[in-house]
């Protein structure tokens, strides 16, 4: 049978994820891989999972495998509250909604706002993932400049001053891919533009809870509720396998999001729910992150230090506070896609930067680096290996 004609026009827009697979390249045996955005297995609970499930069991029996709300378990939604106000978040249990991940809500943002043509406002670059959950609904993306802090304003001002856009789509602490967080200051004159323009802001927030140095910084959702939905995962503090994401937004937009995830997967699994509401209302997840942070610091100062001991003057790269991702760039006209391929030849892996642009040939002399899958001297030598690549010429 021929296939092709049933599909869609839009699966045309369908690519497949690149990092996943470019994780099947490196998957084999003697890689070194700086190119994952997973968290160490070393970081997961592994030694409260069994006895959590048996609180699970015993506390909530059947209803832990049955149906649940689309909104998502009671119980848990219940224990976010004093989890999101640490984060500034003001906001009642029936306003937080759970998803499979922050990549469902991703999809369902889209599936609400994205009609053919329409324009979304995203950083350069910006999360491969949200890129690939928004791309069915064939939007125009917009792309904001950044630098060492993020997203710069009047480049907001720009987009929204002279097109009419849906949505901006940001991930402001500890980017992924860049690892860069926007400060305080510039986060309020971001807010004042949003709320001067009307605009709907999308606060992609996976990584603030991993920081090694510095004070925490106020979320846009804090500082501006009525024109931000927010999103954040236990991914990276609890499980990804779990598939635990957590969103707050004005009511308006929340009851389209569960709406969509009605027509999607009904609701998000409800033992998984149950093991993240005991984790967190148990104390479990206070007693955790620190040992996450204590894993992943000297892996980051590791990648730091090698950095500034092996690559060469016309190379930067940003130095974050915290998060799983540091960015580097080359001189203008340097393809480090072919310098990929190089490293590969001599087992040493990252991710090429282009990939996190939602336009062709953007970003060609960027690099993406990770830190959390390798021990420290493995990221040393990798590095050192990806510098002799690069000073060979590539």
């Amino acid at each position: 049978m021929n296939y092709e004609p049933p599909f869609a026009p839009r699966t045309k827009n369908m690519g497949a994820n690149m990092i996943r697979e470019i994780l099947k390249v490196v998957s084999q045996p003697g890689m070194t891989s700086l190119a994952g955005g997973i968290p160490a297995p070393e970081s997961f609970p592994l030694d409260i999972i069994k006895e959590l499930t048996d609180i699970v069991l015993q506390k909530y029996s059947w209803r832990a495998l049955q149906y649940d709300p689309t909104e998502g378990f009671t119980p848990l939604r219940e224990a976010l509250v004093a989890y999101l106000e640490k984060k500034g978040i003001k906001t009642a249990a029936a306003e937080i909604c759970i998803s499979s991940g922050s990549q469902g809500v991703l999809d369902a943002i889209g599936k609400i706002f994205i009609s053919k043509g329409d324009t979304i406002a995203v950083e350069a670059p910006t999360y491969l993932g949200a890129i690939s959950a928004f791309n069915p609904y064939e939007p125009r993306y917009v792309c904001m400049e950044m630098d060492e802090d993020g997203l710069i304003p009047d480049e907001l001002e720009k987009v929204l001053n002279n097109t009419k856009v849906k949505f901006v789509y940001l991930v402001p602490t500890f980017q992924n891919p860049t690892g860069r967080t926007i400060p305080l200051e510039r986060r309020r004159k971001i807010v004042a533009l949003v709320e001067k323009y009307n605009a709907i802001l999308i606060e992609d927030d996976p990584y603030s809870a991993l920081r090694y140095r510095g004070e925490p910084i106020p979320t846009f959702k804090s500082m501006s509720p009525d024109h931000v939905v927010y999103t954040t995962t236990l991914s990276k503090v609890f499980a990804p396998g779990l598939r635990i994401g957590i969103y707050v937004a004005p009511e308006p937009i929340r009851r389209w999001l569960v709406t969509a995830k009605q027509g999607i997967d009904l609701h998000s699994s409800t033992f998984n729910q149950a093991l993240a509401c005991e984790y967190i209302s148990g104390g479990y997840l206070d007693r955790q992150l620190p040992k996450i942070i204590n894993l992943y610091k000297p892996k980051q100062e590791a990648m730091l230090s090698a950095l500034e001991k092996y690559f060469p003057a016309e190379y930067s790269w940003s130095k974050p506070e915290g998060g799983m991702f540091i960015w580097a760039e080359g001189p203008k006209g340097a393809d480090l896609v072919k310098l990929y391929w190089k490293c590969i030849e001599r087992k040493t892996a990252f991710v090429p930067g282009k990939y996190f642009y939602p336009h062709p040939n953007q970003g060609l002399e960027t690099m993406r680096l990770n830190y959390t899958m390798s021990d420290e001297g493995n990221i040393e030598g990798a590095i050192k290996t990806i510098s002799e690549v690069i000073a060979s010429g590539f």
